[in-house]
């Protein structure tokens, strides 16, 4: 190299230190300003609450796949009688069907193997395959009249999620994020968390698009923690750079940040600046929080075997409860597993070995530690299923395809009514007959919004040219379910 050269080199660095020292100060703090206030202070900044909210934070465990509602909270006992018969048409009313039992010539009654009973002072319906959950009885309120629109997987979870049955919408924790905020300036507002059922190991699918923002700022998406390794990539350093670097970089990106947004306006470079300040405080927050070291064993032990793997349901659960203690507005549980059109009575119980104790125990955790006031639990999947069975019918032995009409949820904690059963089904399990108790996933998401302090109606964003909500146009309050 010349000396020419290097002298120019040496002039360019120079000249570009010169720069951003100089801005830095400027637009450097102005980009950063928003992104590094108290939390007490981006609350008072946030859109929301619209009225007094009985639910900090949430706890979403949801069970990807479909419970079978008749096997686990709706007991239907009169179907012994009735096994084998072929599913009435009055009962059936021209449902549509999906490909797996189109080409059915019959629908078999597949009654429950399953044993039920009651549970608690309210008296409350659960299989004897969550003993665990049972003991909540009456801290539950179980919907039995939940619907939806949607007959199959990927449409249905989207719906759920997003109010939509196509892609390209906000979450539910995207819009809590948009609409309250962080309470933890360390920590996202919305975390997800996946796991594997051992139910089914080649379940479904999942997709980032069902925690992703849409066309909300970026920065309200849910950032997902891996099941193995970091729980977010990039947690260190590489080897030799220094915090006190890392930091300056940061901050001559965002004054350039700073500078580009200046000129051209665009949210998305102030949302891009916030999410590298995120993970430069992640760094420090994550590693602490995945370090179960602190708890007390009992505490671990209670939530089952399990909860040493990470990854797991179980581990899941007790994560959530440490994000949620320190501040996460939204953490959501994927559990992968319950989609059982075949071998359900082998597979369900799998799926229940890995759910049922960890989610008994987490309510015992937040309850002890004086949180599950004012935390909302919510617990079930995208759809319910059929009473008849999908392929071959045996003593032992049956599946169960898709059914949209009525399917069972569970809430507990701030705002909910405990120990109320919501809704009631006919015989079969097939049809709601309690049409004023009957809940769709837009009045189940109103309902959740509001026990956060969010009028569903009045949280809205505008996009190519109207307001959009997470309800759409639909969505009722349950009143009925509220404490």
């Amino acid at each position: 190299m010349t000396d020419t050269r290097r002298v120019l080199q040496t002039q360019d660095a120079l000249n570009r230190r010169v720069f951003l020292s100089s801005t830095a100060g400027a637009l450097g703090s102005t980009a950063l300003a928003s992104l590094l206030v108290p939390p007490a202070m981006a609350q008072a900044a946030s859109l929301g609450p619209h009225l007094p909210a009985k639910a900090k934070r949430i706890i979403y465990l949801f069970q990807s796949g479909a419970p079978s509602q008749m096997d686990l909270f709706d007991p239907k006992p009169e179907m012994e009688k009735r096994r084998g018969e072929d599913l009435p048409d009055s009962i059936r009313q021209g449902q549509r069907l999906t490909t797996m039992t189109s080409g059915q010539k019959t629908f078999p009654v597949a009654p429950s193997i399953f044993r039920f009973a009651q549970h608690g002072e309210s008296g409350m319906w659960f299989s004897d395959l969550v003993p665990h959950m049972a003991r909540h009885a009456d801290r539950w309120c179980m919907i039995r009249s939940m619907v939806t629109e949607q007959i199959n997987h990927d449409p249905a979870i989207t719906f759920f999620q997003t109010g939509h049955q196509l892609a390209g919408r906000p979450s539910i924790g995207s819009w809590v994020s948009y609409g309250l905020g962080s309470d933890n300036a360390d920590l996202p507002a919305y975390i997800v968390l996946t796991s594997f059922g051992s139910g089914r190991t080649d379940d479904q699918p999942l997709y980032d698009r069902l925690w992703g923002a849409g066309f909300l700022p970026t920065e309200h998406q849910g950032v997902r923690f891996r099941n193995a390794g970091d729980p977010v990539l990039y947690l260190a350093d590489p080897p030799g750079l220094h915090r006190d670097r890392r930091r300056a970089t940061l901050d001559r990106i965002a004054a350039l940040n700073g500078m580009r947004q200046t000129l051209v306006g665009d949210p998305e470079i102030a949302a891009r600046t916030a999410q590298y300040e995120m993970a430069f405080r992640m760094q420090t927050s994550v590693p602490e929080i995945v370090d179960f070291s602190d708890e007390h064993r009992h505490v671990i032990e209670s939530y089952g075997p399990d909860v040493a793997r990470p990854g797991s349901y179980a581990a899941n659960c007790l994560l959530a409860r440490r994000l949620s203690e320190r501040g996460v507005r939204f953490v959501q549980l994927f559990h992968m597993g319950w989609d059982h059109h075949g071998g359900l009575p082998a597979a369900i119980k799998g799926q229940c070995r890995d759910t049922d104790q960890a989610t008994a125990a987490l309510l015992d955790d937040l309850d002890q530690r004086g949180l599950l006031d004012e935390t909302l639990v919510v617990w079930g999947g995208e759809f319910g299923r059929t009473i008849y069975s999908q392929g071959t019918l045996t003593e032992t032995n049956y599946g169960r395809d898709h059914h949209p009409r009525c399917f069972t949820m569970l809430l507990a904690g701030a705002g909910i009514r405990p120990g109320l059963t919501w809704g009631a089904t006919d015989e079969y399990s097939y049809n709601v007959t309690t049409p004023d108790q009957k809940v769709h996933v837009h009045d189940l998401n109103a309902t959740i919004l509001h026990l956060l302090g969010i009028d569903h109606l009045r949280l809205t964003f505008p996009y190519q040219g109207r307001d959009f909500r997470l309800t759409d146009v639909h969505g009722e309050l349950v009143k009925g379910i509220l404490s």
